[in-house]
Protein backbone atom coordinates (compact mmCIF):
# COMPACT_ATOMS: atom_id res chain seq x y z
CA UNK A 1 0.00 0.00 0.00
CA UNK A 2 2.82 2.40 0.87
CA UNK A 3 4.48 1.63 -2.44
CA UNK A 4 1.27 2.42 -4.31
CA UNK A 5 0.85 5.69 -2.37
CA UNK A 6 4.46 6.71 -3.00
CA UNK A 7 4.16 5.95 -6.72
CA UNK A 8 0.90 7.92 -6.90
CA UNK A 9 2.35 11.00 -5.18
CA UNK A 10 5.50 10.99 -7.30
CA UNK A 11 3.55 10.78 -10.57
CA UNK A 12 0.99 13.40 -9.52
CA UNK A 13 3.43 16.02 -8.24
CA UNK A 14 5.17 16.06 -11.62
CA UNK A 15 1.95 17.37 -13.17
CA UNK A 16 1.64 20.52 -11.03
CA UNK A 17 3.84 22.88 -13.15
CA UNK A 18 2.18 21.77 -16.38
CA UNK A 19 -1.32 22.04 -14.92
CA UNK A 20 -0.68 25.54 -13.58
CA UNK A 21 0.78 26.77 -16.87
CA UNK A 22 -2.12 25.27 -18.83
CA UNK A 23 -4.76 26.85 -16.57
CA UNK A 24 -2.95 30.18 -16.61
CA UNK A 25 -3.09 30.24 -20.41
CA UNK A 26 -6.73 29.12 -20.39
CA UNK A 27 -7.67 31.84 -17.87
CA UNK A 28 -5.94 34.49 -19.99
CA UNK A 29 -7.74 33.37 -23.15
CA UNK A 30 -11.08 33.21 -21.37
CA UNK A 31 -10.80 36.69 -19.87
CA UNK A 32 -10.08 38.03 -23.36
CA UNK A 33 -12.81 36.13 -25.21
CA UNK A 34 -15.49 35.33 -22.61
CA UNK A 35 -18.13 37.88 -23.64
CA UNK A 36 -17.46 37.43 -27.37
CA UNK A 37 -17.98 33.68 -26.94
CA UNK A 38 -21.37 34.17 -25.30
CA UNK A 39 -22.44 36.73 -27.91
CA UNK A 40 -21.45 34.37 -30.73
CA UNK A 41 -23.46 31.47 -29.38
CA UNK A 42 -26.48 33.71 -28.68
CA UNK A 43 -26.56 35.15 -32.21
CA UNK A 44 -25.80 31.87 -34.01
CA UNK A 45 -29.46 30.96 -34.71
CA UNK A 46 -29.91 27.90 -36.93
CA UNK A 47 -26.16 27.29 -37.09
CA UNK A 48 -25.98 27.21 -33.30
CA UNK A 49 -24.81 23.57 -33.11
CA UNK A 50 -21.84 24.46 -35.31
CA UNK A 51 -20.63 27.29 -33.09
CA UNK A 52 -21.66 25.46 -29.93
CA UNK A 53 -19.53 22.42 -30.76
CA UNK A 54 -16.66 24.57 -32.02
CA UNK A 55 -16.52 26.76 -28.92
CA UNK A 56 -17.15 23.82 -26.62
CA UNK A 57 -13.93 21.99 -27.49
CA UNK A 58 -11.95 24.76 -25.78
CA UNK A 59 -12.30 24.04 -22.04
CA UNK A 60 -13.31 27.54 -21.05
CA UNK A 61 -14.27 28.09 -17.44
CA UNK A 62 -17.92 27.16 -17.08
CA UNK A 63 -18.92 27.45 -20.75
CA UNK A 64 -21.27 24.48 -20.42
CA UNK A 65 -22.86 26.33 -17.48
CA UNK A 66 -23.33 29.47 -19.56
CA UNK A 67 -24.84 27.41 -22.40
CA UNK A 68 -27.19 25.75 -19.91
CA UNK A 69 -28.44 29.11 -18.65
CA UNK A 70 -28.91 30.33 -22.22
CA UNK A 71 -30.98 27.23 -22.98
CA UNK A 72 -33.06 27.68 -19.81
CA UNK A 73 -33.90 31.16 -21.10
CA UNK A 74 -34.61 29.63 -24.54
CA UNK A 75 -31.96 31.83 -26.14
CA UNK A 76 -30.32 28.80 -27.79
CA UNK A 77 -31.84 25.56 -29.08
CA UNK A 78 -31.63 22.11 -27.53
CA UNK A 79 -29.41 21.02 -30.42
CA UNK A 80 -26.94 23.78 -29.60
CA UNK A 81 -26.94 22.81 -25.92
CA UNK A 82 -26.29 19.14 -26.71
CA UNK A 83 -23.53 20.13 -29.15
CA UNK A 84 -21.84 22.10 -26.38
CA UNK A 85 -22.19 19.23 -23.90
CA UNK A 86 -20.79 16.66 -26.33
CA UNK A 87 -17.79 18.70 -27.41
CA UNK A 88 -16.84 19.99 -23.95
CA UNK A 89 -13.60 18.37 -22.86
CA UNK A 90 -13.44 19.70 -19.31
CA UNK A 91 -10.18 18.46 -17.71
CA UNK A 92 -9.10 16.14 -20.53
CA UNK A 93 -7.01 18.75 -22.31
CA UNK A 94 -5.01 19.97 -19.27
CA UNK A 95 -4.28 16.38 -18.21
CA UNK A 96 -3.25 15.33 -21.72
CA UNK A 97 -0.94 18.32 -22.04
CA UNK A 98 0.59 17.76 -18.60
CA UNK A 99 1.16 14.08 -19.41
CA UNK A 100 2.89 14.95 -22.68
CA UNK A 101 0.37 13.26 -24.97
CA UNK A 102 1.21 13.90 -28.63
CA UNK A 103 -0.51 16.97 -30.07
CA UNK A 104 -1.80 15.07 -33.10
CA UNK A 105 -3.51 12.55 -30.79
CA UNK A 106 -5.16 15.35 -28.81
CA UNK A 107 -6.33 17.07 -31.99
CA UNK A 108 -7.81 13.85 -33.37
CA UNK A 109 -9.79 13.23 -30.17
CA UNK A 110 -11.03 16.82 -30.11
CA UNK A 111 -11.97 16.55 -33.79
CA UNK A 112 -14.02 13.41 -33.15
CA UNK A 113 -15.90 15.10 -30.31
CA UNK A 114 -16.39 18.19 -32.47
CA UNK A 115 -17.87 16.27 -35.41
CA UNK A 116 -20.16 14.16 -33.22
CA UNK A 117 -21.33 17.28 -31.39
CA UNK A 118 -22.16 19.11 -34.61
CA UNK A 119 -23.94 16.18 -36.25
CA UNK A 120 -25.99 15.39 -33.14
CA UNK A 121 -26.88 19.05 -32.60
CA UNK A 122 -28.11 19.62 -36.14
CA UNK A 123 -30.08 16.34 -36.17
CA UNK A 124 -31.79 17.18 -32.86
CA UNK A 125 -32.81 20.63 -34.07
CA UNK A 126 -34.01 19.17 -37.35
CA UNK A 127 -36.10 16.40 -35.78
CA UNK A 128 -37.80 18.24 -32.90
CA UNK A 129 -37.89 21.68 -34.61
CA UNK A 130 -37.43 23.48 -31.34
CA UNK A 131 -39.18 26.83 -31.22
CA UNK A 132 -38.90 29.74 -28.84
CA UNK A 133 -41.97 29.88 -26.62
CA UNK A 134 -43.43 33.16 -25.42
CA UNK A 135 -41.41 35.90 -23.82
CA UNK A 136 -37.85 35.01 -23.01
CA UNK A 137 -37.11 35.49 -19.34
CA UNK A 138 -33.86 37.18 -18.57
CA UNK A 139 -31.55 34.77 -16.88
CA UNK A 140 -28.35 35.59 -15.10
CA UNK A 141 -25.41 33.88 -16.78
CA UNK A 142 -23.55 32.15 -13.96
CA UNK A 143 -20.17 30.73 -14.84
CA UNK A 144 -18.17 28.03 -13.10
CA UNK A 145 -15.74 30.53 -11.62
CA UNK A 146 -18.57 32.23 -9.74
CA UNK A 147 -20.00 28.87 -8.67
CA UNK A 148 -16.66 27.69 -7.32
CA UNK A 149 -15.93 31.08 -5.71
CA UNK A 150 -12.48 31.13 -7.27
CA UNK A 151 -12.52 34.95 -7.49
CA UNK A 152 -11.48 35.09 -11.14
CA UNK A 153 -12.13 38.82 -11.10
CA UNK A 154 -9.16 39.21 -8.78
CA UNK A 155 -6.72 38.06 -11.42
CA UNK A 156 -5.85 35.06 -13.55
CA UNK A 157 -2.93 33.97 -11.33
CA UNK A 158 -5.08 33.33 -8.26
CA UNK A 159 -7.77 31.67 -10.35
CA UNK A 160 -5.27 29.43 -12.18
CA UNK A 161 -3.69 28.43 -8.86
CA UNK A 162 -7.08 27.51 -7.36
CA UNK A 163 -8.05 25.43 -10.40
CA UNK A 164 -4.63 23.73 -10.32
CA UNK A 165 -4.99 22.80 -6.65
CA UNK A 166 -8.54 21.52 -7.16
CA UNK A 167 -7.73 19.36 -10.17
CA UNK A 168 -4.47 18.14 -8.60
CA UNK A 169 -6.45 16.89 -5.61
CA UNK A 170 -8.83 15.07 -7.96
CA UNK A 171 -5.96 13.55 -9.92
CA UNK A 172 -4.21 12.44 -6.73
CA UNK A 173 -7.31 10.72 -5.36
CA UNK A 174 -8.36 9.18 -8.66
CA UNK A 175 -4.85 7.97 -9.50
CA UNK A 176 -4.48 6.45 -6.03
CA UNK A 177 -7.78 4.56 -6.37
CA UNK A 178 -6.88 3.36 -9.87
CA UNK A 179 -3.42 2.22 -8.72
CA UNK A 180 -4.90 0.31 -5.78
CA UNK A 181 -7.40 -1.46 -8.03
CA UNK A 182 -4.68 -2.26 -10.55
CA UNK A 183 -2.38 -3.52 -7.80
CA UNK A 184 -4.90 -5.95 -6.26
CA UNK A 185 -7.00 -6.91 -9.27
CA UNK A 186 -4.39 -6.73 -11.99
CA UNK A 187 -4.16 -4.47 -15.04
CA UNK A 188 -4.80 -7.32 -17.47
CA UNK A 189 -8.01 -8.33 -15.68
CA UNK A 190 -9.39 -4.80 -15.64
CA UNK A 191 -8.37 -4.18 -19.23
CA UNK A 192 -10.07 -7.38 -20.36
CA UNK A 193 -13.35 -6.21 -18.83
CA UNK A 194 -13.25 -2.79 -20.48
CA UNK A 195 -11.13 -3.27 -23.60
CA UNK A 196 -12.60 -6.54 -24.84
CA UNK A 197 -16.21 -5.46 -24.34
CA UNK A 198 -17.16 -3.03 -27.14
CA UNK A 199 -20.59 -2.51 -25.56
CA UNK A 200 -19.98 -2.79 -21.81
CA UNK A 201 -16.96 -0.47 -21.89
CA UNK A 202 -18.78 2.57 -23.35
CA UNK A 203 -21.82 1.88 -21.15
CA UNK A 204 -19.73 2.04 -17.96
CA UNK A 205 -17.66 4.95 -19.22
CA UNK A 206 -20.84 6.86 -20.03
CA UNK A 207 -22.10 6.32 -16.48
CA UNK A 208 -18.87 7.78 -15.13
CA UNK A 209 -19.29 10.71 -17.50
CA UNK A 210 -22.61 11.57 -15.84
CA UNK A 211 -20.78 12.63 -12.66
CA UNK A 212 -21.62 16.39 -12.62
CA UNK A 213 -18.12 17.80 -12.10
CA UNK A 214 -14.60 17.54 -13.44
CA UNK A 215 -14.03 14.27 -11.58
CA UNK A 216 -15.61 12.31 -14.43
CA UNK A 217 -13.21 13.54 -17.11
CA UNK A 218 -10.28 13.05 -14.71
CA UNK A 219 -11.26 9.43 -14.04
CA UNK A 220 -11.87 8.62 -17.70
CA UNK A 221 -8.72 10.35 -18.95
CA UNK A 222 -6.53 8.70 -16.31
CA UNK A 223 -7.96 5.27 -17.14
CA UNK A 224 -7.11 5.84 -20.79
CA UNK A 225 -3.58 6.96 -19.95
CA UNK A 226 -3.18 3.82 -17.81
CA UNK A 227 -4.23 1.73 -20.86
CA UNK A 228 -7.25 0.42 -18.95
CA UNK A 229 -9.78 1.60 -21.53
CA UNK A 230 -9.69 2.07 -25.30
CA UNK A 231 -10.15 5.23 -27.35
CA UNK A 232 -13.79 4.46 -28.12
CA UNK A 233 -14.62 3.82 -24.47
CA UNK A 234 -12.83 6.99 -23.40
CA UNK A 235 -14.64 9.11 -26.00
CA UNK A 236 -18.00 7.68 -24.89
CA UNK A 237 -17.40 8.95 -21.36
CA UNK A 238 -15.97 12.29 -22.45
CA UNK A 239 -18.94 12.90 -24.76
CA UNK A 240 -21.36 12.35 -21.88
CA UNK A 241 -19.29 14.39 -19.44
CA UNK A 242 -20.65 17.94 -19.49
CA UNK A 243 -18.96 19.14 -16.33
CA UNK A 244 -21.34 20.88 -13.92
CA UNK A 245 -23.59 21.75 -16.86
CA UNK A 246 -26.07 18.96 -16.08
CA UNK A 247 -26.26 19.93 -12.41
CA UNK A 248 -27.06 23.51 -13.39
CA UNK A 249 -29.63 22.25 -15.92
CA UNK A 250 -31.67 20.57 -13.18
CA UNK A 251 -31.50 23.72 -11.09
CA UNK A 252 -32.13 26.38 -13.73
CA UNK A 253 -34.33 24.70 -16.34
CA UNK A 254 -37.95 24.22 -15.36
CA UNK A 255 -39.39 20.76 -15.94
CA UNK A 256 -37.78 17.73 -14.28
CA UNK A 257 -39.05 15.39 -17.00
CA UNK A 258 -37.45 17.49 -19.74
CA UNK A 259 -34.15 17.55 -17.87
CA UNK A 260 -34.21 13.78 -17.45
CA UNK A 261 -34.91 13.36 -21.18
CA UNK A 262 -31.98 15.65 -22.04
CA UNK A 263 -29.70 13.63 -19.75
CA UNK A 264 -30.84 10.33 -21.29
CA UNK A 265 -30.38 11.79 -24.78
CA UNK A 266 -26.86 12.94 -23.97
CA UNK A 267 -25.97 9.58 -22.42
CA UNK A 268 -27.42 7.65 -25.37
CA UNK A 269 -25.51 9.68 -27.96
CA UNK A 270 -22.25 9.28 -26.06
CA UNK A 271 -22.60 5.53 -25.50
CA UNK A 272 -23.81 4.76 -29.04
CA UNK A 273 -20.96 6.82 -30.50
CA UNK A 274 -18.46 4.99 -28.30
CA UNK A 275 -19.86 1.58 -29.29
CA UNK A 276 -19.62 2.49 -32.99
CA UNK A 277 -16.02 3.61 -32.56
CA UNK A 278 -15.27 0.37 -30.69
CA UNK A 279 -16.86 -1.79 -33.38
CA UNK A 280 -14.93 -0.13 -36.19
CA UNK A 281 -11.74 -0.63 -34.18
CA UNK A 282 -10.68 3.01 -33.95
CA UNK A 283 -7.10 3.51 -32.80
CA UNK A 284 -5.26 6.79 -32.39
Amino acid sequence: MLEVLEHTIEDSIKLIPFLFLTYLIMEYIEHKTKEKTKETIQKSGKVGPFFGALLGIVPQCGFSVSATNLYAARVITLGTLIAVYLSTSDEMLPIFLSEGVAIDVILKILAIKLVIGMIAGFLIDLVIRLKNKGKQDEEKIIDLCEKEHCHCEHGIWKSALKHTINIFAFILIVTFIINIVIHFVGEETIASIMLDRPILGPVISGMIGLIPNCASSVIITQMYLENIISVGTMIAGLLVGAGVGLAVLFRMNKGIKENIKITVLLYSIGVISGIILELIGLTI
